[in-house]
């Protein structure tokens, strides 16, 4: 009989064996040079691409910027750029207001602008807020600009110095191959490393260490290729059926080409280093930015910058296995084909490429599907973008809710009623204008019109909508708690869709105890990361209200949330959000220590000093808590949400005529924000009923919320006002008629 220790030695030696043979070892990135010699033509259109050029070091083959000693005026000073020796250097101003040279070590982009970026002794690379225009003269270019010429102050967040403009968190994870940030919370400094300072092969492809060992492998019938990555089209096969006029997939095969593309493509935040693309679960390593209202319009065209992706859900498109290399050469980034014949890979010229269909002249630009299906967003003040949504249309919504007419893009001189009027005329059997558009129930929500609660909730369970859309409206139920959205954000938590789980737990929010619970908790244990810590931060309000056993269920979930913000403890946002978990848990000490840390990481984050002094008066230490504002004060003297916490401190100490200069000063501070209007309005009710209904008039002007018209009319019906009936009559069209009735009756009562 064989010994003990030979026993084990023999399992020990087989385990070995089985993990040495089953590519334990993870593949090694290896460098684009790899890459060229046998895939010379790909290396060719990559050449000179905006992925090649993403990011360089600054040298002549890479600036276009004129560096011979010229000046830009900006508001009255005087910015230099020059060369010194074979370095550049730029004479610009600082946080401290002076003036100072920087050394300029790395490019960013080429076209149709090149930034440029400065590395500090504690690792930042920074931004500078002045850019080459690198079109043509002809064009407007060839020129030095100001991007962000409203972002002059040190205390902003976007000042070139700041957070903002930082590319270790904010840009280098997309420009740059294989990122490591390596920031260090103790000392607040940087070690960024990458593989490439550009985007290479194996940004996309994934290291090639294992290909290159399969090259060398003498034995090419094994099918594995060293990347475990397949980024091929979905689809092989287009076939056109009987009587249909557009294209259809014979068969959708899985890719992960979309999921590798958008994890540069798409507003996002990196929530960890996770390879999203081997789980398929995009959530695995960002937390995707939904059809938010600072990021859409309410009919989802795009408002600010959002890369792509976002909108390219929204389509129909990517149902139907359409993917990025159906358009675009993934190597060059060029389209495959003319701008004007791409869409007709799909769309019968016949049917699509005929005045009868778009009623322009042949070869104008009206008569490209671009014009009208993807309008161009001028960002960064030269750098077109195409909305990758591809819209139908619709003068209508724009007429009502003022969003974008694709139209006036061109025919600027006209109306959305024209434009209306036209496309009534050409196309008067279209039941576009019949079909049910999320966009007035989007925008009804963003206003907090409480009625959007059961339009939400038909747009959530519909699938005729796609799942992006779907998820935003879970998203935006969180005011709107009532059966019906109860219901929604119910099933929506059961989708096997992401995004439609991390809409469904945000619109959870609004919903108390036990029930939240209910729909939630099924979610920590989810198999997607941005899920299970969405549910952890929907959950943890209900921490002292939990079970011994329920505590124990969310705490792993809590523990990787906790862990998301440790991996960008580079931002003021990650410890403020921890200490806001600390709260809730009543550990007090460890919730102070975590908003100090934001304040020290990031001083001018406001919520840090707020959500600080909201502790302070949790533990009755009011003293503190304006101290802490005030000094947040100093720090952000333009944000009025300081002057207007420390206002409503002096209401809890019942100072009201310090708490009405505050609010004052907070609507002096931002004139534009509707609740200091209101609150303003309601604290001089008692000493002059004039300025506390102009205020709550202000109030709702500026946000359109029915809150604001509500608290007006009874106000004017409290003061037994003339225009009482004048301002029910209007509420009573944004209003349910319950609410309306209520406050008839107490018009009523009062004559």
């Amino acid at each position: 009989m064989r010994s003990t220790y030979q026993l084990l030695t023999l399992i020990i030696l087989n385990l070995v064996l089985l993990l040495l043979s089953s590519k334990v070892f993870a593949a090694e990135y290896v460098g684009t040079e790899q890459c060229t010699d046998c895939h010379n033509e790909q290396a060719k259109a990559w050449q000179g691409s905006h992925h090649d050029m993403a990011m360089r070091h600054a040298k002549p083959d890479s600036v276009l910027g004129d560096f011979n000693n010229v000046s830009l005026e900006f508001r009255g000073k005087t910015n230099r750029f020059y060369m010194k020796q074979d370095q550049y250097w730029v004479n610009i101003e600082g946080p401290d207001g002076k003036f100072h040279d920087y050394q300029i070590k790395y490019t960013f982009a080429y076209e149709p602008l090149q930034q440029y970026m400065v590395e500090f002794s504690d690792g930042r690379v920074q931004l500078i807020p002045f850019a080459w225009d690198s079109r043509t003269k002809e064009d407007g270019g060839q020129r030095w600009f100001d991007l962000y010429p409203q972002f002059t102050q040190s205390h902003q967040e976007y000042f070139w110095t700041n957070n903002g403009q930082n590319w270790n968190y904010m840009c280098a994870d997309c420009h740059s191959t294989d990122v490591k940030k390596n920031f260090d919370v103790k000392t607040n400094t940087y070690k960024t490393s990458f593989k490439e300072i550009n985007v290479g092969c194996e940004a996309c492809h994934g290291p090639a260490s294992e290909h290159l060992t399969w090259t060398d492998n003498a034995d090419k019938t094994v099918k594995f290729s060293g990347f475990e990555r397949n980024i091929t089209k979905s689809v092989s096969n287009w076939v056109l059926e009987q009587d249909k006029t557009t294209l259809t997939p014979e068969k959708i095969e899985h890719s992960e080409q979309t999921l590798v593309c958008a994890q540069c493509h798409s507003r996002h935040v990196q929530i960890s280093d996770k390879d999203h693309v081997k789980s398929k679960e995009f959530g695995d390593r960002y937390l995707l930015s939904l059809l938010e209202p600072n990021l859409y319009y309410p009919d989802g065209q795009i408002y600010d910058e959002d890369f792509v992706y976002g909108s390219f859900l929204q389509s129909k498109m990517s149902k139907n296995g359409v993917v990025c290399s159906n358009c675009h050469d993934p190597h060059s980034a060029k389209l495959t084909i003319a701008k004007e014949s791409v869409c007709l890979q799909c769309h019968l010229p016949t049917t699509y490429a005929s005045e009868q269909h778009h009623h322009h002249k042949e070869d104008s630009a009206g008569a490209q599907c671009v014009s009208c299906h993807m309008p161009e967003t001028t960002y960064m003040q030269v750098d077109d973008r195409a909305d990758h949504a591809w819209h139908i249309p619709r003068p209508d919504i724009a007429e009502a809710l003022g969003t974008p007419d694709t139209c006036l893009s061109c025919h600027q001189d006209k109306t959305s009623q024209w434009s209306k009027g036209k496309t009534e005329k050409w196309y008067p059997d279209s039941t576009i204008t019949s079909e049910r558009h999320f966009a007035p129930v989007f925008a009804g929500a963003d206003r907090n019109m409480a009625s959007m609660a059961t339009p939400l909730s038909q747009i959530a369970q519909n699938t005729h909508y796609s799942d992006i859309v779907r998820a935003s409206a879970l998203a935006r139920m969180q005011p709107f708690a009532d059966t019906n959205t109860l219901i929604a954000i119910a099933r929506g938590a059961k989708s096997p869709d992401s995004n439609m789980r991390v809409g469904a737990i945000r619109g959870a929010i609004g919903i108390r105890g036990a029930e939240r619970w209910r729909i939630v908790a099924p979610l920590l244990t989810d198999k997607v990361l941005s899920v299970r810590t969405e549910a952890a931060l929907a959950l943890i309000p209900l921490w002292s209200e939990l079970s011994d056993a329920n505590k124990e269920h969310l705490t792993p979930a809590l523990n990787e949330y906790i862990d998301v913000q440790n991996f960008n403890s580079d931002r003021g946002y990650a410890h403020t959000n921890k200490g806001n978990v600390y709260t809730h848990q009543a550990q007090y000490n460890k919730a102070e220590s975590a908003y100090k840390e934001s304040i020290r990481i990031e001083p001018i984050f406001a919520n840090a000093y707020i959500n600080l002094a909201d502790l302070f008066r949790r533990q009755n230490q009011d003293n503190k808590a304006i101290s802490i504002l005030e000094q947040g004060m100093k720090a952000i003297p333009d944000n009025g949400n300081f002057a207007y916490s420390i206002g409503l401190a002096h209401i809890r100490n019942k100072q009201t005529p310090q708490a009405i200069e505050r609010f004052k000063q907070a609507i002096e501070i931002e004139p534009e924000n509707e609740n200091f209007h209101y609150v303003y309005g309601l604290s001089v009710e008692s000493t002059s009923k004039v300025k506390a209904q102009q205020a709550l008039q202000k109030a709702y002007e500026i946000g359109g919320n029915p809150q604001y018209l509500y608290g007006l009319c009874d106000m004017l019906i409290r003061h037994k006002a003339f225009q009482a009936k004048q301002c029910l009559s209007e509420l009573a069209t944004i209003a349910p008629k319950t609410v309306v009735d209520q406050l008839q009756q107490k018009l009523d009562s009062n004559k």
